[in-house]
């Protein structure tokens, strides 16, 4: 369950833009809800020109280039110096093969993510100083290490360093440190990724007068690969970025990113920021994730066509495993849920597990996170040490929390809405009651939320939206696909597909009907029925099919029009609060006490329905009981053996218990406690 907001919108700005710029209406209000609200920003947003600022704009890029093309001239060996993610592999491989085609003596490292972690290290810098190595340049890395950078020094080494990752007070010693956000760096936009700096490197070696449109025509496609991949904001350079990259990848003539799309079956459907995301993007990950990221940058660098199909191959293979991984580690959180909800219950989730591979807890971070809309921190135990990762909800900034606990934690890094940590083992549990004395001290936590661009009447649904939508490509952050309200539609008929696994619903609202598409959610828990009245919030694609193209409606969230979803899951803190311990207020206490009928309710249902397997806030909203009030319900029933609970994260299962002694509900220990509370 989601709070949902609507955008604010000024229909003045919305309808000038429009007439001024002769655009759809429906174009111009979505601009305008995403803040351009001027006709040189929208033009500007529309525009395909390759518009990025003078690179030597960024502070250091002067001493970098003249570094560079000192070792170039002199023969020096130069290594790129790169990350095991999209971002840092994109930006090694865009670098190595410009340094390489103008003639340098280059090669690149990539540290192995589980032996050598992030970043620069001793034995890697010695490694290649023991090679020949004099300049090292690093990508999408480098602006923390001020030890390993110094003992490079020592070693007689040169370091120029790319980054784009939040700059410490101190910066290392390195001949260059160009970061965008270095508080004396003049550059207007900062949220370059690191291949994104280090396009702007090449172009600022190719000089005052470099061939902007060259370039892209050459790396842009490496570039938004990278760029996608590290979820930066896809507004301003980095949108002229991605933009021109995807029309590259149609075309490209890239023979690893060739592969790598006929792998993920992609060569016949429509290439936009999403499908890359979604496809390519984990595929090069993978790799990272389980240990040997060089493969990646190789298959990117490759000529060869059957090395290609076979590195591309290797990394669909690792991508596999790493989502096998993955489900394992969700399965096994799962049963840990099942038996202890109230791991939940806390304003922030953690935990911990023993041996759970490291380069794949932040992704489970992330789906235990979209389950209960709450930041979410898992850590992997490995002995006498441990390494953890987080991500965050939108309101949270989870690297100030992290920051708070730092006497804790042996190393720490990342930003508002990712962070990843390493702590000794036998301090995982005084990190935790850390993260939850200091989130307890938040007046309120964000909710989740899902958040609707506009309302849309359903007689309005047509193939013509999606010029519109379309023109706001490529979406990512701070640019999302539109998600759309249809609010107060009636549901009329309802087909299961691929044996139930999605839904795919007729709906009406006055003569006005339409189908809409629910992926992924399964019969069984769906909950939803022919007559119900529901709000939808939908996304709206294309979809071709025997020669036609047909308006498709996906639906993201939906509930009852009944629900009022904000007001379901405040209730649920309350109970939340009371479960762990924390002092309520009696008019709290009274909201989530529940009254004869609110049993009889839930009592009534579950006979009739021989149970019920769904998620707890269907069922709240499906017999009007305030979420945290059925809670206590379900809780209380459960103490007095009328009912068998079995809660995890995608459903909850409710059995009625056979009894034929009359119980006194009031006998239920939660109540009585609750009681002494309203008083």
């Amino acid at each position: 369950m989601k709070k949902w907001t609507v955008s604010q919108l000024n229909k003045d700005t919305a309808m000038m833009l429009s007439q001024s710029l002769d655009i759809p209406m429906l174009l111009a209000v979505l601009l305008t809800i995403r803040g351009i609200d001027t006709c040189e920003k929208a033009e500007k947003f529309l525009s395909d020109a390759p518009l990025l600022s003078d690179p030597f704009d960024a502070i250091d890029m002067d001493k970098a280039v003249e570094r560079i093309k000192e070792a170039v001239e002199n023969g020096e060996k130069i290594c790129v110096y790169g990350d095991y993610d999209a971002d840092g592999v994109t930006a090694t491989a865009l670098l190595y093969s410009y340094l390489n085609a103008v003639g340098a003596d280059v090669d690149y490292y990539i540290p192995s993510r589980a032996d050598e972690g992030y970043g620069m290290n001793p034995e890697a810098i010695l490694r290649l100083h023991d090679e020949g190595v004099t300049l090292i340049i690093t990508v999408d890395n480098g602006v923390s290490a001020t030890d390993e950078i110094k003992y490079a020094n020592c070693l007689g080494m040169d370091t120029v360093v790319t980054d784009h990752h939040t700059v410490p007070e101190t910066l290392p010693d390195a001949v260059a440190v160009v970061d965008l956000h270095r508080e004396d760096c003049p550059s207007t936009f900062k949220e370059l990724s690191g291949v994104g700096v280090a396009l702007k490197l090449v172009m600022a070696i190719e000089g005052e007068y470099s061939d902007v449109d060259s370039i892209l025509d050459e790396f842009s496609d490496l570039a938004a690969l990278g760029t996608i991949g590290d979820i930066v904001s896809l507004t301003d350079e980095n949108r002229v970025i991605v933009k021109r990259g995807i029309e590259s990848i149609k075309n490209t003539q890239r023979v690893g990113i060739k592969a790598l799309l006929q792998k993920a079956g992609c060569t016949d459907k429509p290439i936009n920021a999403g499908t890359l995301a979604y496809t390519v993007v984990p595929r090069i990950n993978a790799v990272g994730r389980l240990g040997l990221s060089s493969r990646s940058v190789e298959l990117l660098l490759t000529e060869d066509e059957q090395k290609a199909a076979l590195l591309s191959e290797t990394l669909t293979e690792d991508n596999s495993t790493r989502q096998q991984i993955e489900k394992d580690i969700l399965s096994q959180i799962d049963e840990r849920i099942k038996q202890d909800p109230a791991l939940t219950m806390q304003n922030i989730i953690i935990i911990d597990g023993d041996n759970w591979h490291q380069g794949v807890i932040g992704i489970v971070a992330a789906r235990v996170k979209a389950v209960y809309g709450k930041p979410t921190i898992i850590i992997s135990r490995d002995g006498d040490t441990a390494r953890g990762s987080g991500r965050s909800v939108e309101g949270f900034s989870l690297s100030d929390a992290i920051f708070n606990c730092s006497s804790i934690l042996t190393h720490f890094g990342g930003h508002p809405m990712a962070v990843g940590f390493s702590l000794q083992s036998e301090n995982i549990e005084a990190f935790k009651e850390a993260l939850y004395d200091y989130t307890d001290a938040f007046d309120e936590m964000p909710l989740s939320t899902v958040n609707l661009d506009c309302k849309l009447n359903p007689g309005l649904l047509d193939i013509s939206l999606l010029d519109s939508i379309s023109a706001l490509e490529p979406f990512g952050a701070d640019n999302p696909s539109p998600v759309f309200g249809l609010y107060n539609v009636k549901i009329t008929d309802i087909k299961e597909l691929s044996g139930g696994k999605h839904q795919k619903l007729t709906l009406c609202r006055g003569e006005n009907s339409f189908t809409a598409m629910c992926f992924n959610m399964e019969t069984d828990t769906f909950n939803y029925t022919v007559g119900d009245t529901v709000d939808l919030a939908v996304t709206l694609d294309r979809n071709d099919y025997a020669g036609n193209t047909y308006l498709s409606v996906i639906v993201k969230e939906l509930k009852l029009s009944s629900t009022d979803n904000e007001a379901m899951l405040k209730n649920e803190r309350i109970f939340e609060r009371f479960l762990t311990g924390k002092s309520l207020t009696t008019h709290d206490a009274r909201s989530i006490l529940p009254q004869r009928e609110d049993f009889a309710a839930v009592y009534r249902y579950l006979r009739a329905n021989n149970g019920f397997s769904g998620t707890v806030s269907q069922l709240a909203a499906r017999l009007d009981v305030m979420l945290g009030k059925l809670r206590i319900v379900l809780m209380a029933m459960s103490e007095l053996s009328l009912i068998e609970i079995e809660e995890g994260m995608q459903r909850t299962s409710l059995r009625l218990l056979p009894t034929t002694a009359k119980v006194s509900l009031d006998s239920a220990p939660i109540i009585a406690e609750l009681k002494e509370m309203c008083i």
